[in-house]
């Protein structure tokens, strides 16, 4: 396993399809069109861990792939949300992604690009990053380490969730 300092990727588990802005925030995917038109499923994961809920939403950005290189590019939007009752801060974090012929990364390092974010009770934080592969579909899974006021981590799980290009996984 290669161990890499990076911000990182993401992606998502497969769940019901809803329209883009239709339905409950635990739904695990959305249909929308991307930049070419193209209706395309966004995938999502959801966990929660000691009131810390961390929602995925991973998609394939296809004006940034090469198939033929052998060069997949995903995006993932990351929704952090504290639903506990102490404040607690995001310090780090890890992810092991696992590519289409099983090569695993995992990914380490401070922070989500490059921000530390204090949740106080009720408060969201959101990112959007990217992971590339050299297969058109894999998978992540990991976690954020979280400090409380009173100085005690925790890791808050990111649940498992697949990358893939359209058409490429039932």
């Amino acid at each position: 396993m290669a161990m890499v300092e990076s911000s990182g990727g993401g992606g998502a588990a497969d769940g019901p399809i809803r329209e883009e802005g239709a339905g409950a925030e635990d739904e695990h995917a959305t249909a929308r069109r991307n930049s070419d038109g193209i209706m395309v499923l966004v995938l999502m994961s959801d966990a929660t861990t000691r009131g810390i809920r961390i929602q995925v939403n991973s998609e394939y950005v296809a004006e940034r792939s090469d198939p033929r290189a052998n060069a997949y590019f995903f995006a993932y939007h990351v929704r952090i949300t504290n639903l506990g009752a102490e404040t607690a801060q995001l310090v780090s974090r890890e992810w092991i992604i696992t590519d289409g012929d099983g090569h695993v990364e995992q990914v380490k390092g401070p922070g989500v690009v490059g921000e530390f974010p204090v949740l106080q009770p009720g408060d969201s934080h959101e990112y959007t990053s990217f992971c590339p592969l050299t297969t058109s579909f894999g998978s992540m899974h990991g976690n954020y380490t979280m400090r409380t006021r009173s100085g005690e981590t925790f890791e808050a799980e990111n649940a498992p969730f697949t990358l893939a290009m359209p058409g490429v996984v039932n």
